[in-house]
């Protein structure tokens, strides 16, 4: 069985916002942005902490029916990070804002700094590009998330 890896490398801090580069298998696949870490997690407000984790499809939940809808062709189940400690329903997905991570990873294909802020662009076509390959990954064999 075959094992690849999502590398979510953190680059740079903002006041609220954590910009990383996304990579699956050492090629660069897009920006991921999150919420800062904090030492005492505030629920939906708080980035993963670094570590190594699983992937694995979640196909419960309103998420997960809207995004069928999105994109009936593609979506499979949402791309969730597993066993996170005191974390759940941690996924990557689209949105441009910390405001709209609720905790999780979000994908951009470029990146902006607004008002002390890191803000994702063209979230649709990152998260378009890095589902189709992690879900052609998950098909040959295990995925893990390695967060730095």
């Amino acid at each position: 069985m075959k094992k690849s890896t999502i590398k979510v490398l953190r680059t740079k801090q903002g006041m609220h916002s954590t910009l990383s580069e996304i990579y699956l298998n050492n090629q660069f696949i897009c920006y991921g942005l999150e919420n800062i870490p904090r030492p005492v997690k505030i629920r939906g407000e708080t980035a993963i902490p670094a570590g190594f984790y699983l992937l694995g499809f979640n196909r419960e939940g309103g998420m997960n029916g809207r995004y069928y809808d999105d994109y009936p062709n593609l979506h499979r189940g949402m791309l969730e990070i597993r066993d996170i400690p005191d974390f759940s329903y941690v996924y990557f997905h689209k949105g441009n804002s910390y405001k709209q991570t609720a905790g999780c990873v979000l994908v951009g294909t470029q990146y902006v700094l607004e008002d002390g802020d890191y803000r994702l662009l063209a979230s649709g076509v990152a998260y378009k590009k890095l589902y189709s390959l992690v879900t052609e990954q998950m098909a040959q064999g295990l995925v893990a998330v390695q967060v730095d």
